[in-house]
């Protein structure tokens, strides 16, 4: 018997629970992972917080989309994304449902060799990140000798573009609240503070231009001042400010959308040859166990964690 963590309705932490369960035996195509790191990303309870998307028919809701672990089963004639796979071999999931377990049977095509020099929290918190920062570089077509502008640089999806963005020989200059501006200066980025003179503040670091925009925070003052900057409204990208992007002609992404889901799962196993060879890090902020789901989720939910964090069965 496994157990994991699921939303029975639409709303806040309080309408998630631990649940037992059978984990089904993998069939063609599928391939069964005992758990070792569940990474967490705001999206776990942004999923399942009430909204224009809340449909009941969804409900029960798995929570958690990528792991890292162990596999135990595998189905009939059956090949994971990265080759051939034997039991016991370590692995990675993305785009999968209801990480927040034990142990659970997913879609083989989702299923990579983990490198062995990432660790499982680590490997478990690779690829949403990675693929959010990758799509956004290549919808705003960033180019080597460029600089660039990120607002909430210091977070999970900014430090992997900035990391992802240094090795196109691209400049990052990126807002950060200035206890993270070491964070950001040691992955060779420029932080610059939040607050009132922002424009002039990014003006005066970058008098050559801004090339293009990312947005991950969705404030007005992030907006505004991207939208002051960047000439070209095509290189600006938000994945939080929806709304102010349709109303003013910039791009919104977001894993949902049919467009993003394509582009991120074609990117997965080159953003894993990057970890594999060093070239791209998840930095931790820090680790629970899967029973502290509920105490790991309202840390996440503070907004300020520091790093990535993983649950641990």
């Amino acid at each position: 018997m496994a157990y994991g963590w699921i939303a029975n309705d639409f709303g806040g932490l309080d309408v998630i629970d631990r649940a037992d369960f059978d984990v089904a035996s993998p069939q063609r195509g599928e391939v069964t992972i005992e758990v070792r790191a569940a990474g967490m990303n705001p999206a776990d309870f942004k999923h399942i917080t009430p909204g224009r998307n809340s449909d009941p028919s969804k409900l029960p809701i798995r929570i958690g989309y990528e792991v890292a672990g162990v596999i135990t089963a595998i189905g009939p004639d059956t090949e994971i994304a990265s080759g051939a796979v034997t039991v016991g071999e370590e692995v990675l999931a993305f785009r999968v449902r209801g990480g927040y377990a034990t142990e659970l049977t997913v879609p083989a095509a989702d299923v990579f060799t983990k490198p062995p020099m990432l660790g499982f929290p680590e490997a478990a918190n690779l690829l949403l990140a990675g693929t959010t920062a990758a799509e956004m570089l290549d919808v705003t077509s960033v180019q080597e000798g460029e600089t660039i502008l990120f607002h909430a640089l210091s977070g999970a999806v900014g430090i992997s573009a900035l990391q992802q963005a240094r090795l196109l020989g691209v400049r990052v200059i990126g807002t950060a609240s200035e206890s993270r501006f070491d964070v950001i200066r040691h992955f060779g980025g420029e932080p610059v503070a939040y607050g009132p003179g922002l424009e002039d503040r990014l003006h005066a670091l970058a008098p050559e231009g801004i090339a293009a925009a990312l947005d991950a925070i969705g404030t007005d003052e992030a907006i505004d001042a991207s939208l002051a900057l960047v000439a070209d409204r095509s290189r600006f990208v938000t994945i939080a400010a929806p709304a102010r992007a349709k109303a003013e002609g910039f791009r919104a992404i977001g894993g949902s959308m049919p467009a993003s889901a394509t582009f991120r799962d074609a990117a997965r196993a080159r953003l894993i040859g990057l970890a594999a060879e060093g070239k791209l890090v998840v930095p931790m902020a820090r680790t629970f166990p899967l029973s502290q789901a509920i105490e790991a989720l309202e840390f996440l939910s503070s907004g300020h964690p520091g790093g990535k964090i993983a649950l641990l069965p």
